[in-house]
């Protein structure tokens, strides 16, 4: 069964954009830039919610020529990538993506026994929707030291509690990585 790994950089105070919808807060310094590369570059799969699909498609395939080496390799791996995007309102999804419009947790569960691989889901209220059924497997929040007072939270508010385990803990310049595995 393929592992479903829910990460996002996220404020001290748990959002995952401000209140305007902005990420401008979570720009990676370099070598968490590379560390994201190498992680991506592991995915079998990538699912993406509406928001979190157009804000990627916006810039990754078009990365300037002039910008950082590392940047223009993430933009070709995401590019590369399959994604699945779960959106009820997009007609049409490119770059090795495919569109689903219903169910995504029964889309979820079917991707999670179709191999032996790791797969992220991106989005806030896609990983909302896949949390309360025990689909996530383990989460990587990237925490930047600014509290916002705002915006989407990372997690949903739930029935119930989710046991974790701190797997990880790692500095960079610009962000902490916390990783928890599901207990």
């Amino acid at each position: 069964m393929r592992k479903l790994i829910y990460g996002f950089g996220v404020s001290l105070d748990g959002y995952v954009n401000d209140r305007e919808g902005s990420i401008d807060w979570t720009d990676p310094d370099e070598e968490l830039h590379q560390f994201h590369n190498d992680r991506f570059r592991g995915l079998e799969v990538s699912l993406n919610g509406r928001r979190l699909y157009e804000l990627m498609a916006e810039y990754w395939p078009y990365v300037p020529e002039d910008a950082p080496p590392v940047q223009r390799e993430f933009g070709e791996l995401w590019t590369d990538t399959p994604k699945v995007v779960f959106s009820r309102t997009l007609t049409e999804v490119q770059w090795n993506s495919t569109l689903v419009s219903e169910n995504a947790v029964e889309e979820v569960r079917r991707l999670k026994a179709g191999g032996d691989g790791v797969m992220e889901v991106g989005g806030a209220s896609l990983a909302a929707s896949l949390m309360p059924h025990g689909l996530i497997d383990e989460y990587q929040l990237f925490v930047s030291p600014v509290v916002l007072g705002g915006g989407t939270p990372m997690f949903p508010s739930l029935d119930h509690r989710v046991g974790l385990r701190l797997a990880e803990t790692r500095r960079f310049e610009t962000a902490v990585m916390l990783r928890y595995v599901v207990d």
